[in-house]
C-alpha cells in the first residue's frame, strides 16, 4: 500500500522471521489444544459400546478395559479420518453447527457409555452361561472399566496426535527447500519409517527378547515333582541316548509323567508293559534333521518299532505335548505303545506362531524319519502308525503331509488333531469344502467317510454313515479363539458367525468391522480360562476320540467312561 508521501507501508510483521515463528507456534499449539472432532467422538463412542458386546470368552474387567480403550481409539481415528475427508471434499459444517453437535453428542455419548456398561453385565452373563460358567460378575470392578478405557484411549490418541504434529512440523521444514507436495510426501514417509522402526525395533523386539529370555530360563528348569526316570523305555534315563538336561522343561515333563506299568495294570486288570516315550530336545542337535535322526535311533534303542502302536506327536511352540492326548492310548493298549516327539522351539506358541515357521518343517522332519524306518519293516510286524497334535502341534502334524488329506491317510493309519489354528491349511480347506448345510464350527466333509469333526463325544457318530479307515478326527470348540481368530475379522464376517451359532457361543455375539477382530484377539489371552469342553480346553474328550480313531479290539464305551474317570482324577 502506498501512502500520500509515496512511501510504501507494509503489514505489521510481514516478512519478519520472528512473526512467522510466532505464527507457527500458534498453529502448533492450536493443534495440541484443538478439541476432539465431532466425527471422531461419535465413532469412538460407537466403537466403545460395540466392544462390550459378547465375544467368545468371558472377560475380566481389565481385559474389557483393554478391549474398550483400544477399540475406542481405533474408532476415533476412523471417525477423524472421515471428518478430514469430508472437509477436503468441501463438506465443512459451520462453527455453530459444530458447537451444537458437541453439545448434543457429549451428553448422548456419556449416557450411551453408562447404559452399555451396565447392559454389558448381562451380556457377559450370557457368555459365561454359554461356556458353562456361573453368570457372576464383580460390580465394583466392572465400574472401573469406563475410566481405565478412557485413560488408555486418551493415551493412544495423544500419541497419534503427537505423531501427526511432528509430521506436520517436519513437512514445514522440508517445505523450505523442496516443493510442498514433495515435502508432505517425504515427511509422511519418514514418520512412517520412524514409527514402524520404534514399534518393531524397540517395543516389539524388546518384548520378544524379554519373552525369549524368560522362555529360555523356563526351558532350563524342571517342573515340581518331575524326576529323572530310571526306566530304559524313557528318554533321559541312564540308558538313553539323550541326556536329561537336553530334553528341556516340556521334554522332561513328557517323559516324567508317563504312566507306570502298575498304574496301567490297575486299570486293565491284566498284565501291562512300561510304555515307551521318546523325546528329543532343542539342545540335542542344531538341526531338525539331526534331532529327527536321533529320535529314530532312540526309538530303535527302546524297541518302539516292536510295539502295538506308535504315535508321532507334533508339539506346541514351547515343545509341549498335552497329557490328555498322550495317555489314553497307553492305557488302551496296556502299555504296548510308543510315543515320540521333538522340540523345535522353546518360545510360547503365540510367539512361535508370529515369528517362526519351523513347526511344519519339524513335523515333516520327524514323521519322514520315523516313516522311512517303519516302511522298511516287514508289513506284518509294523506297529500301527498314528499322528497327533494340539494347537500349533496340529499345524506341525499337518505339515508332515503338506496339508493334504490324501497324503495323511496314505502314509499314516489314523490322526487326532485338537484345537487347530488359523495356519492349518488342511483344516481350513476341509472347512471350505464342507457338505452344504453344515456349519463351519461343526462341518461334515464328504459325508464323514474319512475325516470328522467333534466338540462332544456324540459328534463322533455324526453323520450316521460308515467311517472308513484310516480315520482322521478334529476336535474343535465353537468358542475357541485359537481356531477362529484371523486377520479377516477386521473387514468381513467369518463363516462361523453365519447362520446358527455353536451352542457354546453366546446368541448375542455379532460381527462388527475392526471391533470383533480386537475382541477375539483379547479372547486369545484367556482361551484357557474356561471349563473343560469350552474355549481351548478339551478335557478328557481325547479318550473317546482315540477310541474312535484307533481303539484296540474289544474296546467298549464303558471302557472309555472308566478311563475318562481315571484320567480326570490325575
Amino acid at each position: 500500500m502506498t501512502g500520500s508521501g509515496g512511501a510504501t507501508r507494509q503489514d505489521p510483521g510481514r516478512g519478519r522471521p520472528g512473526a512467522r515463528r510466532g505464527a507457527r507456534r500458534t498453529e502448533r499449539s492450536a493443534v495440541v489444544r484443538r478439541p476432539p472432532g465431532a466425527a471422531g467422538l461419535l465413532v469412538a463412542v460407537l466403537f466403545y459400546m460395540a466392544s462390550f458386546t459378547p465375544s467368545l470368552i468371558p472377560r475380566s474387567w481389565w481385559i474389557q478395559s483393554l478391549a474398550a480403550g483400544v477399540t475406542a481409539a481405533a474408532g476415533y481415528g476412523a471417525g477423524a479420518f472421515v471428518g478430514w475427508a469430508a472437509r477436503r471434499c468441501g463438506l465443512r459444517p459451520g462453527a455453530t453447527a459444530l458447537r451444537w453437535a458437541r453439545l448434543v453428542l457429549v451428553p448422548l455419548g456419556v449416557a450411551g457409555v453408562v447404559v452399555v456398561t451396565a447392559r454389558s453385565v448381562h451380556w457377559q452373563a450370557d457368555v459365561r452361561r454359554a461356556v458353562g460358567m456361573e453368570p457372576g460378575i464383580v460390580w465394583w470392578q466392572w465400574l472401573l472399566v469406563p475410566f481405565a478405557a478412557l485413560l488408555l484411549c486418551a493415551l493412544l490418541v495423544g500419541v497419534a496426535r503427537s505423531v501427526r504434529l511432528g509430521t506436520r512440523a517436519l513437512a514445514h521444514v522440508m517445505g523450505l527447500v523442496v516443493p510442498r507436495p514433495w515435502a508432505v510426501a517425504g515427511a509422511v514417509a519418514l514418520a512412517t519409517v520412524v514409527v514402524v522402526g520404534v514399534l518393531q525395533g524397540f517395543l516389539l523386539r524388546g518384548l520378544l527378547n524379554l519373552a525369549e529370555s524368560s522362555a529360555s530360563l523356563t526351558n532350563g528348569s524342571t517342573s515340581e515333582g518331575i524326576v529323572r526316570p530310571s526306566l530304559s523305555t524313557l528318554s533321559g534315563s541312564p540308558a538313553s541316548l539323550e541326556s536329561w538336561s537336553s530334553l528341556g522343561r516340556n521334554g522332561r515333563d513328557f517323559v516324567g509323567q508317563a504312566p507306570t506299568r502298575a498304574e496301567i495294570a490297575a486299570f486293565t486288570g491284566g498284565a501291562a508293559a512300561n510304555p515307551i516315550r521318546v523325546y528329543v530336545g532343542l539342545e540335542a542337535s542344531s538341526t531338525l534333521r539331526g534331532r529327527a535322526e536321533l529320535a529314530v535311533r532312540e526309538l530303535e534303542r527302546t524297541g518302539a518299532f516292536r510295539r502295538e502302536v506308535l504315535v508321532v506327536f507334533g508339539t506346541t511352540g514351547s515343545g509341549w505335548v498335552n497329557e490328555s492326548l498322550a495317555k489314553p492310548l497307553e492305557y488302551m493298549y496296556g502299555g504296548d505303545s510308543a510315543l515320540v516327539s521333538l522340540q523345535y522351539s522353546f518360545l510360547p506358541s503365540w510367539i512361535s506362531f508370529l515369528t517362526e515357521s519351523e513347526a511344519a518343517e519339524a513335523g515333516a522332519a520327524l514323521f519322514d524319519a520315523v516313516h522311512a524306518h517303519w516302511a522298511a519293516l516287514p508289513a506284518g510286524s509294523r506297529p500301527k502308525l498314528l499322528v497327533s497334535g494340539e494347537s500349533l502341534g496340529s499345524y506341525a502334524t499337518e505339515g508332515a503331509f503338506d496339508g493334504r488329506l490324501a497324503a495323511m491317510t496314505a502314509r499314516s493309519q489314523g490322526a487326532l488333531l485338537v484345537g487347530p489354528t488359523l495356519r492349518n491349511p488342511m483344516w481350513e480347506r476341509l472347512g471350505e469344502d464342507r457338505d452344504p448345510g453344515t456349519p463351519l464350527w461343526l462341518p461334515v466333509h464328504e459325508q464323514g467317510r474319512t475325516v470328522r469333526f467333534a466338540r462332544r463325544a456324540d459328534d463322533l457318530e455324526r453323520p450316521p454313515t460308515a467311517w472308513t479307515t484310516p480315520r482322521v478326527l478334529y476336535l474343535q470348540n465353537g468358542s475357541d479363539p485359537v481356531s477362529w481368530w484371523s486377520p479377516g475379522l477386521l473387514t468381513s464376517r467369518p463363516g462361523w458367525l453365519v447362520g446358527p451359532k455353536a451352542p457354546d457361543v453366546s446368541p448375542g455375539m455379532r460381527w462388527y468391522p475392526l471391533v470383533t477382530f480386537w475382541q477375539v484377539t483379547c479372547d486369545l489371552a484367556v482361551a484357557d480360562s474356561v471349563p473343560d469342553g469350552y474355549g481351548h480346553r478339551f478335557g478328557t474328550l481325547p479318550v473317546a476320540a482315540w477310541a474312535a480313531v484307533a481303539g484296540p479290539p474289544g474296546w467298549t464305551r464303558s471302557d472309555t467312561v472308566r478311563l475318562e474317570a481315571v484320567l480326570a482324577r490325575e
